[in-house]
C-alpha cells in the first residue's frame, strides 16, 4: 500500500455529483484503505494498493458506470504535492488566488508555444514537470486566463486546486 493524493477532475459542479460518502465507500470498494475525503470537491487522502495509475484508471472507470459521467482521476504521493507547494513560483497575496493544477501528463514542449498564445491579462502560469501554477490577479472567478483553454493548448487535462485546499491535503495525509 502506498499513500497517495487523490484528485477528481470537475465534480460537483454542472451536474456532475459525486456524494463524498458514497465516493469513499466506491474507494473502499477498490482496494484502498484509510480513506478520507476533504471538502466535496473530488478530494481524498488513501492507501492505495498495488500500482497508483491502474488504481486511478479503476477509480475513474468505477465513477463513469456508477454515476455516468467521465471524469480524470489524477494522483500524487503526499511528497510531491509538498513538492510542488514548496515550488510556487508566486508571489500568494491571497492562497485562494493561487492555485496549482495537476496534470494527467507532462505537456509536449511543442505545446508550450501554443499555450503563450493564451491571453492571461494579470494573471500568470507556469509549468513545472506535471503541475501547472497560477496566479489570479483579481481571484479565479475573475480571471481573464482561461483555465480550460490553457489546457487545451498545452494537450492535457488538469484539476486545479488553491493552495489553501492544497495545503489542507498534505496535512491530512499526515
Amino acid at each position: 500500500m502506498s499513500t497517495r493524493i487523490l484528485f477528481v477532475r470537475a465534480v460537483n459542479v454542472g451536474g456532475a455529483t459525486l456524494p463524498m460518502a458514497e465516493f469513499r465507500a466506491l474507494l473502499a470498494e477498490l482496494g484502498s484503505e484509510n480513506v478520507r475525503t476533504y471538502i466535496a470537491s473530488g478530494n481524498a487522502v488513501l492507501d492505495v494498493p498495488g500500482d497508483a495509475a491502474r488504481f486511478d484508471r479503476a477509480v475513474e472507470a468505477a465513477i463513469t458506470q456508477r454515476y455516468g459521467f467521465v471524469r480524470e482521476v489524477i494522483s500524487r504521493t503526499p511528497a510531491e504535492v509538498s513538492a510542488a507547494l514548496a515550488a510556487h513560483p508566486f508571489e500568494v497575496v491571497d492562497p485562494k488566488f493561487s492555485y496549482i493544477t495537476f496534470l494527467t501528463a507532462t505537456p509536449a514542449a511543442d505545446a508550450l508555444d501554443a499555450a503563450a498564445n493564451v491571453p492571461t491579462g494579470d494573471d500568470e502560469w507556469q509549468l513545472a514537470g506535471r503541475e501547472l501554477h497560477l496566479r489570479f490577479a483579481g481571484g479565479m472567478g475573475r480571471a481573464v486566463l482561461n483555465l480550460d483553454r490553457l489546457l487545451r493548448s498545452l494537450g492535457v487535462a488538469g484539476t486545479a486546486r488553491n493552495l489553501r485546499t492544497t495545503q489542507a491535503l498534505v496535512e491530512l495525509a499526515g
